[in-house]
C-alpha cells in the first residue's frame, strides 16, 4: 500500500494568493486518495495574507491558523495534518519542514537573516529546506536564484510549474544528487493537476516526514486531469516530459555561494 503526501498547500488564512478555506482542503484531498498535506503558507516575505504591522506574536498566530483550522477540521477523518512553511528570499522559495510555531515565535530576527543563516537555523532545530519550483518563469520574476548548499532537496514536479520548468528542476536536482520531492503547490481546486510524495508506510508527524524524506523512502509522484475522474498517481521519474527539458531558461540564472570568510 501506498501513502500519498501533498508537501505544498497553501491556506487563504495564511496566504493571499489563495481563496481557499483551511478546513475546506480535508475531504478534498481525501477525495484525491492522499494520507496527509502539509500547509506551507507563504511567510512574511512571500505573498503572505498577514498584516505586516502587527507584533511578531501575533503575526505568527494568524500565520499558523491555516494550519490549526486544517488540522481541526482532519480529526477523525483519517487525513493527517502537518505544518510547513515557504519562505521567500529573492523569488526562490524553500519549503520549510521540521520547525513550529514556538520556533518562529523564537527567532524573530529570521527575516533579517540570508539563505545560509535561515538554513543553518532550520537544521539546527532538526528541519530541512527543500527549493520549491527551482526553474519556476513568471512574469513578475527577474531571474532564476540557486543555492545548491541549502537544498536538502529539490521539488522536481510541481504542478503549477508547465512541464519544461519542472524537468529543468528535475536535472538540476539529478544533478547534485539531491533528494527528490513533488508537490501540488494547491491554492484552490480549479487546477487539474496534483503532486507529492509516496511512502510505503504511514507518516504521524512532520518529524517522521523529515526523518523519512532523508532516508530517501519518499517516492515523487503525481496525476493529471484530477476533475475528469482521473484516480491514478504515477512516478515523476517515468515521464519523460517531467525529466528531459524541452527548452533551456529564459531568465538569467543567479548561482548564490557562500562567502569565505577568512581569519583574522
Amino acid at each position: 500500500m501506498e501513502y500519498i503526501y501533498e508537501t505544498h498547500l497553501h491556506t487563504m488564512e495564511g496566504s493571499a494568493c489563495s481563496n481557499t478555506p483551511a478546513e475546506d482542503y480535508i475531504d478534498y484531498m481525501i477525495g484525491l486518495g492522499y494520507s496527509g498535506i502539509i500547509v506551507t503558507d507563504h511567510f512574511f516575505n512571500g505573498n503572505c495574507a498577514v498584516p505586516k504591522d502587527l507584533p511578531w506574536d501575533k503575526k505568527v498566530e494568524l500565520y499558523c491558523s491555516g494550519y490549526k483550522h486544517a488540522e481541526e477540521a482532519a480529526k477523525d477523518k483519517g487525513l493527517a495534518v502537518f505544518f510547513g512553511i515557504e519562505y521567500n528570499f529573492d523569488g526562490d522559495e524553500y519549503l520549510l519542514y521540521g520547525v513550529d510555531e514556538d520556533w518562529l515565535l523564537s527567532n524573530p530576527d529570521i527575516m533579517q537573516k540570508d539563505r545560509f543563516e535561515v538554513y543553518e537555523a532550520v537544521h539546527s532545530a532538526g528541519g530541512i529546506m527543500v527549493q520549491a519550483h527551482p526553474y519556476r518563469e513568471r512574469g513578475y520574476l527577474k531571474a532564476i536564484h540557486l543555492t545548491p548548499e541549502v537544498c536538502d532537496g529539490a521539488e522536481i514536479f510541481n504542478a503549477g510549474n508547465p512541464d519544461w520548468q519542472d524537468a529543468l528542476g528535475y536535472q538540476y536536482a539529478n544533478d547534485r544528487n539531491f533528494l527528490f520531492s513533488a508537490g501540488s503547490d494547491i491554492h484552490n481546486f480549479s487546477q487539474d493537476d496534483m503532486g507529492g510524495m509516496s511512502f510505503p508506510y504511514p507518516i504521524h508527524s512532520i518529524k517522521e516526514y523529515v526523518s523519512a524524506f532523508l532516508k530517501g523512502d519518499g517516492t515523487p509522484v503525481f496525476k493529471r486531469n484530477v476533475h475528469g475522474g482521473n484516480s491514478s498517481f504515477n512516478r515523476v521519474t517515468d515521464d519523460i516530459a517531467l525529466t528531459v527539458p524541452s527548452r533551456t531558461p529564459s531568465l538569467e540564472v543567479i548561482w548564490h555561494k557562500k562567502a569565505n570568510v577568512s581569519a583574522q
